[in-house]
């Protein structure tokens, strides 16, 4: 994958970029991650590997798969995690709580900053402890 994907900042810059920006990417790299990995082991249809998508990156569920990895953590993971939880995020969560939410942001930007600095190993590594 990498060879058609621009990683052209310096992890230093990576660093300097929004939390929320992490977990923009993170977001859309974790839904890429769920449904390949749904298409290539059912053969659902769209519609119900959508149904199943929802199940696995919705905000509750991914505030568990943070609590679940949380104490396998690196110290500088443990950051970003705590960053992208205290993100001032000024959306409101419409089917789940608050809690659940920043936990989910949190998750998005550990996924998001591991992708930006190209540390493909450590994102393998935390899809095997989900």
């Amino acid at each position: 994958m990498e060879k058609w994907i621009e990683f052209n900042r310096t992890p230093e810059e990576v660093n300097l970029l929004s939390p929320l920006t992490w977990a923009y990417v993170g977001d859309c790299v974790y839904e890429l991650y769920i449904r390949t990995k749904l298409v290539n082991r059912t053969n659902l249809k769209p519609h119900k590997l959508h149904i199943e998508t929802i199940k696995y990156v919705k905000a509750q569920a991914q505030a568990e798969r943070l609590k679940k990895i949380q104490e396998n953590l690196t110290e500088e993971e443990k950051d970003i995690v705590r960053r992208g939880r205290n993100a001032q995020n000024h959306h409101l969560p419409k089917n789940c709580n608050v809690e659940d939410y920043s936990y989910a942001t949190a998750f998005e930007a550990l996924i998001g900053y591991l992708f930006l600095t190209n540390q493909t190993g450590r994102l393998k590594e935390i899809w095997e402890m989900m």
